[in-house]
């Protein structure tokens, strides 16, 4: 009798989870189970504060009578992502140094224009 995909996706998910718990136990850590695809465990941020780190594992199956889950592709566009958002960020910077420079020239020009005008009225 054939095993069902859901039974071999949630066999395969148990295993990982299982090695990356041994993982993170030969390290040191404390892990907790805390869901059937979830662990968690304590660690101190650099200012002293306890805080979790929370690991999910899961299989995706990819969309429900659509295209299988492809990691690849999903890598690919999230690098693409990444990308975009550093040229706008790039974007954003240059523009916001192009007006620090706007408006620093327009202040300079003003002290200058008000103190010509001052210069003119005290002759």
């Amino acid at each position: 009798m054939a095993t069902s995909r859901k039974s071999l996706r949630d066999s395969l998910r148990t295993a990982y989870l299982e090695r990356i718990i041994e993982l993170f136990r030969v390290n040191g850590e404390e892990v907790l189970r805390t869901g059937s695809n979830e662990i968690a465990f304590p660690c101190v941020d650099t200012e002293g504060n306890d805080e979790f780190i929370v690991v999910t594992v899961k299989v995706p199956t990819g969309e429900r009578g659509g295209e299988p889950y492809d990691g690849y592709g999903e890598a690919e566009a999230y690098a693409m992502k990444v990308a975009e958002k550093e040229e706008k960020a790039k974007e954003a910077a240059a523009k916001k140094a192009a007006k620090i420079a706007k408006d620093e020239a327009d202040r300079k020009a003003r002290a200058e224009a008000k103190a010509k005008a001052k210069a003119e009225k005290g002759e």
